[in-house]
């Protein structure tokens, strides 16, 4: 078992973002905008959830780590910190999901 963590992940997306590096394809992906970084955690997302549904539990497992990366890609791009998402999510494990779901603004 190894010990790589989102925050580390966090940090490779960050310095490959901002480096030189022509091969690098986190940053091709991030120079070409939020919308093309943010159609891409959407396809994983759909291929992760397409494996859920047939129990294929390798390829469910696979597509998983695809939407965190593009999720933390999503995320860089949007100035959006790791820590920010999980302090909300910290924030919400003093409710039930039903009692966040219900203090939430109505549209």
């Amino acid at each position: 078992m190894t010990n790589f963590t989102l925050a580390d992940l966090d940090a490779i997306i960050a310095a490959r973002a901002v480096s030189d590096d022509e091969m690098s394809y986190t940053r091709k992906l991030m120079g070409k905008g939020v919308a093309k970084c943010a159609q891409k955690l959407g396809e994983e997302a759909v291929e992760a959830a397409i494996a859920a549904v047939q129990h294929d539990r390798d390829e469910l497992t696979g597509e998983a780590a695809d939407v965190l990366y593009h999720l933390l890609v999503v995320l860089k791009v949007c100035d959006v910190g790791l820590e920010d998402v999980l302090a909300e999510l910290a924030r919400r494990t003093g409710q039930t999901g039903l009692e966040e779901k219900a203090a939430r603004p109505r549209d």
